[in-house]
């Protein structure tokens, strides 16, 4: 059968533009997924120390300009703020502890947690100078703010747990991190589970009280991605965790500057942002086993206290969330 010349030359077209298109596929979509990208949505939070330099230096924007993509920040007030905006697609990436990471994917939030910004103590439970309370028994009856959702609050259901008690033993008031520690210094509570730096601002600037303290029973730092960002888009996953390591080696490396940046950003004092860094660690952003142990050993306790339903299999949500491959590639 003769084919006519007009067709023979839309043919040979349409047969250019297919190995014109495989060409460019090489590694499957996810070059075309990352080149539809224009603008890259991310947080910062003041329990992130890193987020804050990352954000001032602009080494994230540096490294897509070349691609043309935009940077826009978003201040996540808590973890619990992190994970809505994630949930909700207002951000790509969103910074949490890692045990508010595992109480969102045990209730259907599709992320992985993918580094590790920071070993931090940032919670403790806190109180006024003039308080009675010593130890969790303490805290039958009392009244209690707490940001549910958030590392503080995990933090506090653990101590409870140890001390024979649960959340119905105390009343819980629901605020947001900051608006605990008001609540508390106003005499609202008798109690805060608190989080940094607004922990260390009343511990400088009110004496209050860290009146229980235990570094264990705080989760990592954890940078989340939405899942389906990371699997259309695995290159840029890869250059947000490249830009963040640049952002922990340079605030590892130049600790004045780190905390005048973080004093700046966070609106807090020197001598606060001191005590945050004294607790703080930045040494090993490596994200693994070490974490989902953990992880592990805060679900036991969610799953105890009726926070995430009871036929949730802890070992295996841990598993899915903590994805280690992103970092392997970049430290390699």
């Amino acid at each position: 059968m003769r084919i006519g010349k007009g067709k023979q030359i839309a043919f040979a077209i349409v047969m250019v533009l297919v190995i014109l298109q495989l060409a460019g596929c090489g590694n499957g979509t996810s070059k075309e997924a990352s080149s539809s990208v224009t603008k890259l949505k991310l947080d910062y939070a003041y329990y992130n120390p890193v987020s804050l330099v990352l954000k001032e230096k602009g080494f994230l924007e540096e490294a897509l300009k070349a691609d043309g993509i935009q940077v826009e920040w978003v201040l996540s007030a808590g973890s619990n703020k992190a994970l809505e905006y994630l949930n909700s697609k207002s951000i790509d990436f969103g910074s949490t502890a890692g045990a508010a990471a595992l109480l969102g994917k045990a209730n259907g939030n599709p992320i992985k947690s993918i580094y590790v910004y920071s070993t931090p103590e940032w919670t403790a439970l806190v109180t006024k100078a003039d308080s009675t309370i010593t130890k969790a028994q303490d805290l039958k009856g009392k009244k209690i703010a707490v940001t549910k959702g958030t590392d503080p609050y995990i933090f506090l259901l653990r101590i409870l747990d140890q001390a024979g008690l649960s959340e119905k033993d105390v009343e819980l008031v629901q605020l947001q991190h900051a608006d605990g520690k008001a609540a508390l210094e106003k005499g609202e509570v008798d109690a805060w589970a608190g989080l940094d730096p607004f922990m260390a601002q009343t511990e400088v600037e009110q004496g209050s009280k860290l009146v229980i303290r235990d570094a264990s029973l705080n989760t990592y730092g954890v940078l989340n991605v939405r899942e389906s960002f990371a699997s259309d888009n695995p290159e840029l996953t890869e250059k947000v965790i490249e830009a963040y390591e640049q952002a922990r080696k340079w605030a590892s490396g130049n600790v004045e500057e780190f905390k005048k940046i973080v004093s700046e950003q966070s609106k807090q004092t020197l001598p606060v942002v001191e005590k945050v860094i004294e607790r703080t660690d930045l040494s090993n952003p490596i994200i693994g086993d070490t974490q989902k142990k953990a992880l592990n050993a805060a679900g036991s306790v969610l799953l105890k206290s009726g926070i995430i339903p009871d036929n949730t299999d802890v070992a295996k949500v841990v598993d899915e969330l903590i994805d280690s491959e992103y970092f392997t590639k970049i430290a390699q």
